[in-house]
């Protein structure tokens, strides 16, 4: 993963390159923990040679995960950075993900391995966001 920073103050703004291979809501948090970042919005474009996104069950309080075992084109990436209950950077982000036949499958996102790359956007946001679990939808959300 190459970064850089293209705004600096207090609202950093960074572009994360991930290269191939790379698991990458794992590099994404690792880079934000990395970087202090506990408030920020995520957009990203690329592509994956496999991933999963999640359909939230409210009943059963976890994600069922849908696994797309081939190539595809991250259409779209998005979401948040905040601050977990364990002081440590939580993702919350969302993907769409085009298939060879046209057709999408999209979620929750769960992980991805890059390839070939995949292009990051972190802005950072003026306050900072706190996650906080809510043992009623057994989830932890941002709390206002």
């Amino acid at each position: 993963m190459r970064s850089t920073s293209i705004q600096d103050g207090p609202h950093r703004t960074f572009v994360l390159i991930l290269d191939r291979g790379e698991e990458a809501s794992k590099t994404i948090t690792d880079f934000a923990n990395r970087e202090g970042i506990d408030g920020a919005s995520v957009t990203a474009i690329g592509a994956f040679s496999e991933a999963k996104v999640g359909w939230f069950d409210l009943a059963a309080k976890k994600y069922k995960p849908t696994a797309v075992n081939e190539q595809c084109e991250v259409l779209s990436l998005m979401g948040d950075v905040a601050q977990g209950e364990d002081g440590k950077a939580s993702l919350h982000l969302h993907a769409v993900l085009g298939l060879q036949d046209g057709s999408v499958k999209g979620g929750h996102f769960l992980s991805g391995s890059v390839q070939p790359t995949l292009e990051v956007t972190i802005t950072e946001t003026a306050g900072h966001l706190r996650r906080k679990m809510r043992a009623d939808l057994g989830i932890a959300l941002i709390n206002i």
